[in-house]
Parts: structure tokens; sequence; C-alpha cells
């Protein structure tokens, strides 16, 4: 068995009403190999965009930032591609393509950024 950590920043109540950032290590053992992904990401209208992905056994991660956060997401089932929730989101990547969309806006919105994998070769 593997043990990897991931170090996550979280936010947490501090002995005042004020917000402290709080950084929180996460340890998992996993049966076999495990690998992390960084994928760089082209999105319209937007910034460009650095996905995390945690493949480890039956714990697949991604760690997308949304608002100058890291959210963390689950992966879930899927016909096609990788989808992964955290809350009112959903990241769905399939080939070189990613959509990140707002559950609360309805299953016909349009997705909130809509990213293109970069390419570092020429």
């Amino acid at each position: 068995m593997k043990r990897i950590a991931c170090a996550l920043s979280l936010f947490a109540f501090a002995a005042t009403p004020a917000l402290a950032d709080v950084t929180l290590g996460v340890g998992l053992t996993v049966p076999g190999e495990a690998q992390i992904k960084v994928t760089k990401y082209d999105c319209e209208g937007h910034d460009p965009i650095v996905v995390q992905y945690l493949d480890a056994a039956l714990n697949f991660l991604a760690l997308v930032p949304i608002d100058g956060q890291t959210v963390i997401f689950a992966n879930t089932l899927s016909a096609s591609g990788a989808k992964y929730q955290a809350g009112k989101y959903t990241w769905w990547s399939k080939g070189s393509q990613a959509t990140l969309s707002d559950v609360t806006e309805g299953l016909d919105a349009a997705p909130v950024l809509t990213c293109v994998e970069e390419n570092d070769t020429p």
C-alpha cells in the first residue's frame, strides 16, 4: 500500500468571528499506484487555470480554482469523460476539453467556464 498526502487550503473559524486561512493535510492510504496530474487549461473569457487531478484507487479528485479559492471535487459516475462534483459545481472533462457548470443555474444553462487543455508543444 502507498500513502499519499494532499495539502488543502481551507477556511476555518478562529477564536474571533473573523475567518482565518488554515492549511489542512489529508492522508490517503491506497493499494497500488497513485498519481497526481497537473493540467493547465485555456478558458474562454477567463485567465488560464491549473487543475490538479488525484487518481488513487477509489479516490479520484480534482482540485479546481474558483474565484481565488481551491475547490475539491470528487469523481462521480459519468457515461462519458470524467465528471467531478463539489457543492453546486460540476467539473466535466473529456479529452482535451473541460467545462465548469453551476447546477443551480439549471440543466440547460451555459457552462460558467469552457476550457481547452493547453498544448505545450509548438
